[in-house]
């Protein structure tokens, strides 16, 4: 009877020594989630800010806006329209409080040539996927560095030939809506096919700061004056691809977004990436750079600022979030994006707790 008790006893603490563990267990994960908490960015209520409207330059779509801020607080867009002629080009809005760009230009602001060949094409949105053109200027963006707006962006005449571009513009002509634009000048290599390359909103010891790649490592090109490299005096040798997928929710590193931000902590730049456990999303991520040496990462979002669930980033190409504009405002990143590749969109996230996540969860040792 009492080796009987004992071993029931002994059965009893074993019990409750399990179950003391699985609740230590549980306590361990529910304060790892805490100290982790995913930080999503916020949609604009008024999304899509911008829609296709019946003018022939963009009935398809209104989308990857650059955005810019005065010093009055003045939010000024320039986004990428297409046409029913399968043409891409820019045109202008502003708003005053960043969310309702009530004052539009009826008309595009700015067409570049077809840069390769002049001849008529026969547009089909099936045979030219990249937001559904077959040519012309895309996904603009913008930087202010002493008092001239210089705008980087994509000049497209088919698979066979995509390349930065560049132009500028006084900001006192942009501010107040004469559209005074330098001729357009390539920046990327003859030959090569490249995207997504932009300016630092300053200068890095007197030098102009291009970013051309983040992925295999963050790549920088510093140059006295722009016309180094569109007059073909310098080339940029840009690397992109990793050896190897990367073991987080950005498995593939695409881009980089807008034009980095500067902030208290370091050189925020926002980047497009997909996992691939989801591979048909493009989802918007973060990385924090030294102010000092901005070829260093010191810190990655841990998880996507913004992915694509709502109807206005699937309608037309599903599963895309691209952004190409971003802002400090009030203390809140907005950044400003494509939705689908055919709305404009805005979302907004607080800064300080975007960057004390960042350096919390995802510092890079």
């Amino acid at each position: 009877m009492d080796a009987l008790f004992i071993l029931i006893l002994l059965v009893a603490l074993i019990a409750v020594l399990i179950a003391a563990v699985f609740l230590v267990l549980a306590i361990l994960r529910r304060r790892r989630g805490t100290k982790t908490p995913h930080l999503k960015a916020t949609r604009a209520d008024k999304n899509p800010l911008i829609k296709p409207e019946n003018e022939d330059w963009h009935t398809q779509g209104t989308f990857n806006p650059a955005a810019i801020q005065d010093s009055k607080g003045r939010v000024h867009m320039l986004y990428r329209a297409v046409g029913s002629d399968g043409l891409s080009r820019f045109s202008y809005a502003a708003s005053d409080d960043g969310v309702h760009f009530t004052d539009k230009v009826p008309y595009p602001v700015f067409t570049m040539e077809n840069p390769k060949s002049p001849e008529k094409k026969t547009w089909n949105p099936v045979m030219y996927p990249s937001g559904g053109s077959w040519g012309g200027a895309e996904d603009p963006r913008m930087v202010s560095i002493d008092g001239t707006i210089y705008v980087t962006f994509n000049a497209f005449d088919g698979w066979d030939f995509l390349r930065v571009a560049l132009t500028s513009i006084k900001e006192d002509d942009f501010f107040n809506k004469r559209f005074k634009w330098t001729k357009p000048e390539l920046l990327s290599p003859k030959g090569q096919i490249h995207k997504n390359w932009v300016l630092f909103p300053e200068k890095i010891n007197g030098k102009f700061a291009i970013l051309h790649s983040i992925n295999p490592e963050i790549q920088i090109e510093y140059v006295d004056r722009l016309e180094e490299i569109t007059k073909g005096n310098r080339v940029i040798n840009s690397k992109f691809g990793a050896k190897k997928p990367r073991k987080a929710w950005d498995t593939w590193l695409r881009s980089a977004g807008p034009p980095p931000l500067k902030t208290p902590r370091g050189w925020l730049v926002l980047y497009h990436a997909v996992d691939k456990r989801e591979p048909h999303k493009y989802k918007l991520g973060g990385l924090l750079l030294d102010p000092k040496n901005p070829t260093k990462i010191i810190a990655r979002t841990p998880a996507p600022l913004l992915e694509p669930d709502m109807w206005y980033e699937n309608d037309w190409k599903p599963g895309i979030v691209y952004a190409c504009g971003a802002i400090i405002r009030k203390g809140e990143l907005v950044v400003y994006y494509g939705g689908g590749d055919k709305y404009v969109c805005a979302a907004r996230a607080p800064l300080n707790e975007l960057l004390d996540w960042m350096l919390r969860n995802g510092k890079v040792s």
